[in-house]
């Protein structure tokens, strides 16, 4: 009797190599096929670039001897700043002696002992949403700064309607424009929209200190006397002219006075040295150049560092160097259209818009709910949102503060128009692209291959009046 081994063949679960079974392949697998093959592939991807508009908008002046001297007529109003403060706790909030000089009695006065004294009675009051701090024609008899909170001037319109002025928020002051008069009064008045913090301080106690102390009198006077002169609607010194008149009559004569000490802006720079392997470099460049490869992205970061710069640097970038006579508040929290037609009476011939995408999201909600359809402007081929001609250019380098707050911000471009332009110089050794250069540093005993990548750039704003800025503005949703 055969046996079921005998007659079938071997009992095993193996299959048999002339019956395709699971798992087996017909045919080359692809795994096998790609190592014959050239793989078509793209150039190295990177996720952080960005459009970089202001790099694109900003007109470019080429700056020789790395510095630019912005000449400006004599300015005899001064410019108001904002103080600061720190906070222990609750009810311990105090204001920093050293940033009293924001405010524009205390410019230029250094005696820091006197500084610290008056810091130090000030006092803390809370307010509450709704709250009038004094009324328009009342007597001054407190100064105040504000550490926390958003108040609106108001004042009685010709029938009796109320009138907004503006909104005063933290850093700001309110007071001050008394010093020089003998019995000064309120010219408008102030609400509180918010629950806020200020430091109060009695104006008998200001009379105090300018008789006690004879620096802080004089500095006082000499502001008041400065405060006097004739100066034009801008605060500059002003030009005696005249018209309308007949006849001969005496015309008055004088001549446009120059600032002393202009500012100027040295050429900033950001830098990085890019490290290639020779055997890199040497042998695995088909079909792309590794060494071009890296330093193309490399240049990329380096634009992209700059542009954050021009935006955040506390020497010259926009969110330190504009003006605070041309900031504003939003008068609600989100950004509405009211808020930006202020932005742009602010300043003629606005050439653009810029802020972060979702501060731009928050303004056309607003324009939503008030049915309005914003237009648009095209921009070397793009079509850009706008509001009121004027493009809305999105950068992702502006803020969001913890409060979920942004800034918009508003320019006038170029050196014919008085305006904001970019710095840099062209023509440095070995430059690789305008402003920007490639300096080969040699190679190190590992054999790694190094180069010295910088950008040089810097930008001025040549009248006070070229940029502005939208502050506090709200770019979460609110409930509807």
């Amino acid at each position: 009797m055969s046996t079921p081994e005998s007659a079938h063949g071997p009992a095993t679960d193996e299959p048999d190599p002339a019956t395709p079974g699971i798992g087996q392949l017909t045919s080359l697998s692809t795994v096998a096929a790609r190592q014959l093959a050239t793989t078509t592939k793209s150039e190295p991807q990177m996720q952080a670039i960005t459009s970089r508009w202001l790099l694109k908008m900003l007109p470019w002046v080429d700056v020789r001897g790395g510095a630019y001297r912005v000449n400006r007529r004599l300015q005899l109003s001064v410019g108001r700043g904002r103080v600061r403060f720190e906070q222990n706790g609750a009810d311990d909030i105090k204001v920093i002696p050293e940033t009293l000089t924001e405010l524009p009695v205390l410019r230029g006065y250094s005696d820091t002992e006197v500084l610290k004294e008056v810091a130090g009675r000030f006092r803390v009051r809370e307010v509450r949403a709704g709250q009038v701090l004094f009324e328009a024609g009342q007597p001054v008899t407190e100064a105040y700064l504000v550490a926390h909170g958003r108040f609106t001037r108001y004042t009685a319109g010709k029938y009796d309607e109320e009138e907004v002025l503006g909104v005063v928020t933290d850093g700001d002051q309110m007071g001050d424009e008394a010093i020089g008069q003998s019995d000064p009064l309120w010219l408008s008045s102030v609400r509180a929209e918010t629950a806020g913090v200020l430091l109060v301080l009695p104006w008998d106690v200001v009379a105090e200190f300018t008789e006690r102390v004879p620096s802080l009198a004089a500095h006082l006077e000499a502001y008041a006397e400065r405060q006097r002169l004739p100066m034009n609607r801008k605060g500059e010194a002003d030009v005696p002219v005249q018209a309308g008149h007949v006849g001969e009559p005496t015309l008055p004569g004088g001549f446009v006075d120059y600032e002393l000490a202009p500012r100027e802006y040295e050429l900033s720079l950001t830098q990085t040295v890019l490290r290639v392997h020779t055997r890199v470099a040497d042998l695995y460049n088909d079909p792309m150049d590794q060494t071009q490869q890296q330093l193309r992205l490399t240049i990329e970061e380096i634009r992209e560092r700059q542009e954050w710069e021009l935006v955040n640097n506390r020497e010259f970038g926009l969110l330190h160097s504009v003006d605070y006579t041309q900031r504003i508040s939003t008068f609600t929290g989100p950004p509405t259209p009211d808020d930006l037609d202020e932005l742009l009476a602010m300043r003629r011939k606005t050439r653009l818009f810029l802020a972060h995408p979702k501060a731009i999201a928050a303004f056309f909600r607003q324009c939503n709910k008030r049915g309005l359809v914003p237009g648009t402007v095209n921009v070397d081929g793009h079509e850009i949102p706008a509001w009121r001609g004027v493009p809305f250019f999105p950068c992702g380098k502006i803020p969001i503060t913890p409060q979920h707050t942004s800034s918009i911000i508003a320019l006038r471009t170029g050196e014919a128009d008085q305006g904001v332009i970019g710095l840099f110089q062209t023509g440095i050794p070995e430059e690789y692209q305008p402003g920007l250069n490639v300096r080969f540093m040699g190679i190190d005993t590992a054999a790694i291959i190094r180069y010295l990548v910088t950008a040089y750039y810097s930008l001025a704003i040549l009248v006070p009046d070229a940029a502005g800025i939208l502050e506090n503005v709200q770019i979460g949703r609110t409930a509807e």
